[in-house]
């Protein structure tokens, strides 16, 4: 026998486990939004040098345990983000604003910003339609990955709206029906509509 030590297939996973269960705690805790930032953490936060890191989804399902077991107010956390939500998408309703994101599937925090995807080929107009209802943006941008090697930069405007951070990104009119892939799953990242978001809140309204 040679005098090197095998990792053991069962070990590995359970390292991968917990790695997982400290990122989440990192993004739920610390408000981290980027997958990566919160790997890179978790694995200096234990001392983890090499080997497989967790996926995205798998720190996902860690995200959704954790606040089940910890944030009992969740329930009305969403709540209120979603009807912030769609009281700022009826004001943009000519750029047909979609929902997306945590808040969308029911993972957000006390520290995610709603966002929003509007479409326009003229980012002015909408900045213009933000400051004509009173709202004071600043400009942003962020990447967008399209397909395995294509990536834009979408430029996009941070406002406060009901005591709540929110993202409006202006994609080109063109861009309704090619959405950015999500940075979870690599699937195209769900929208919804206005109406669509009233239907999830039509429950909490009862």
């Amino acid at each position: 026998m040679n005098g090197r030590r095998r990792s053991s297939p069962w070990l590995a996973e359970e390292l991968r486990l917990k790695l997982a269960d400290e990122a989440a705690r990192l993004m739920v805790e610390h408000g981290i939004q980027d997958f990566s930032h919160a790997k890179r953490k978790a694995a200096e936060r234990l001392g983890v040098r090499g080997g497989a890191l967790p996926s995205n989804t798998e720190i996902q399902a860690h995200v959704v345990a954790r606040q089940r077991l910890f944030e009992p107010g969740r329930d009305q956390l969403l709540t209120k983000l979603r009807s912030v939500a769609t009281g700022v998408m009826e004001l943009l309703e000519t750029f047909r604003p979609k929902l997306v994101g945590s808040v969308l599937d029911g993972t957000a925090t006390l520290n995610s910003a709603i966002e929003l995807h509007v479409f326009s080929d003229s980012p002015e107009a909408v900045v213009a339609a933000l400051e004509e209802q009173g709202f004071r943006v600043r400009d942003i941008q962020r990447r967008y990955r399209f397909g395995r090697q294509l990536t834009d930069q979408i430029p996009g405007f941070e406002l406060m709206a009901g005591g709540e951070e929110l993202e409006v990104m202006v994609f080109p009119e063109r861009g309704s029906n090619h959405p950015p892939l999500s940075p979870i799953d690599g699937k195209p990242m769900r929208r919804a509509s206005r109406s669509a978001v009233l239907a999830l809140l039509a429950p909490a309204a009862c």
